[in-house]
C-alpha cells in the first residue's frame, strides 16, 4: 500500500526508531509499504520513520546503488547501524521531509554499516560516495533527525530562511550589496553633477549665446535623467525580484531612490530657469 511522506512541519512520531524483535505481519505489511511508497514516488529509498512507523527499518531501491543485490530490486535493513565513517565532504541535499529545499550538509564518503535481515541474520556491507551518503541520510530518520541537525551555523540560518519562504530559489544567498541597476544610478548622478557644475560655471558668463547652448543642455541632460529614471525604477523592480528573501526592503529602497533622484532634477532645473535661462 502506498503511504503518505511525512513532511515538515509533521515531526517524526517518535525521537528513537526502535529495533525489530520479532519479524511478523506487521513488519512485513511495513516493509511492502515503503517499497510501494518508493516506487510510487519514484525515490531511491525510504525509512519507515518516513511513514510514521516507529521502526528501525530502511529500504533501499536497487537502481544504480552497487550494494544492492536482493531478486526484488530492493535491500532491507533492519536495525542498521554504522559502525565506521571516514573521510569527510560536503554535499547538496535534498529530502522527501523538506519538499523542493536544498542544504549543504558535512557527511563521510566512505561507511561501513551492519543490519540484520528477515531471518535475524546479520549482514554488514561498506559504501562510498554517493551510496554512503543515501545511507547516512535515511539513517539519520532512524534517530527522529533529517539533515538539519547536521548543518553548519550559518547553513542552518540560512535553510531556515528557506524554510520560512518555502523556496530553494536564490535564497541560498543572502542580498547582494550591489546590483546592475547601480550603473544606471551611477549614470544618473554623473549626469545630474555635470547639470550643477553647469550652474556655478553660467555664474561667471555673461554671453547670450553661451547661456543659451547652456540651457539647452540642461534640458537635454533632464530629459536624459528622466529617462534614466523610468529605466532604474522599472529594471531595478524586476532585478530585486530574483532576491525572494529582501524584495520588501529592496522596493521600498528602489521607490525612495527614483523619489529622491527626481526631487535632486527638479532643484537643479528650478536653480538653472533662474541662473542660466537667458
Amino acid at each position: 500500500m502506498v503511504r503518505d511522506i511525512i513532511t515538515y512541519p509533521t515531526p517524526p512520531s517518535v525521537e528513537y526508531g526502535t529495533d525489530v524483535r520479532v519479524f511478523n505481519e506487521e513488519i512485513i505489511s511495513i516493509i511492502q509499504d515503503l517499497k510501494d511508497t518508493i516506487e510510487a514516488n519514484s525515490l531511491d529509498a525510504l525509512a519507515a520513520f518516513q511513514i510514521a512507523e516507529m521502526y528501525n527499518i530502511i529500504i533501499i531501491k536497487k537502481g544504480e546503488m552497487s550494494f544492492v543485490s536482493d531478486d526484488d530490486g530492493y535491500l532491507e535493513l533492519i536495525n542498521p547501524r554504522i559502525i565506521r565513517s571516514s573521510d569527510k565532504i560536503t554535499t547538496v541535499e535534498k529530502t522527501a521531509y523538506f519538499p523542493g529545499l536544498s542544504a549543504t550538509v558535512q557527511r563521510h564518503n566512505n561507511i561501513s554499516i551492519v543490519y540484520e535481515d528477515r531471518n535475524f541474520q546479520q549482514h554488514s556491507l561498506k559504501a562510498t560516495g554517493a551510496e554512503a551518503v543515501l545511507l547516512q541520510r535515511k539513517i539519520d530518520y532512524t534517530f527522529g533527525s533529517s539533515f538539519i541537525n547536521k548543518l553548519s551555523k550559518d547553513e542552518k540560518k540560512l535553510f531556515e530562511k528557506k524554510l520560512e519562504f518555502g523556496s530553494d530559489i536564490a535564497i541560498s544567498e543572502s542580498c547582494p550589496t550591489t546590483f546592475k541597476r547601480d550603473y544606471i544610478l551611477k549614470a544618473i548622478n554623473i549626469i545630474m553633477i555635470a547639470m550643477a557644475l553647469l550652474i556655478v560655471a553660467s555664474l561667471f558668463i555673461s554671453t547670450q549665446n553661451s547661456l543659451e547652448s547652456m540651457w539647452s543642455y540642461q534640458l537635454y541632460a533632464s530629459y536624459g535623467v528622466l529617462g534614466l529614471s523610468l529605466i532604474y525604477f522599472f529594471y531595478a523592480q524586476y532585478e530585486g525580484k530574483q532576491f525572494t528573501s529582501c524584495t520588501s526592503c529592496q522596493i521600498g529602497n528602489i521607490i525612495g531612490t527614483t523619489v529622491i533622484t527626481l526631487i535632486k532634477l527638479t532643484l537643479i532645473m528650478v536653480i538653472s530657469y533662474f541662473l542660466v535661462n537667458p
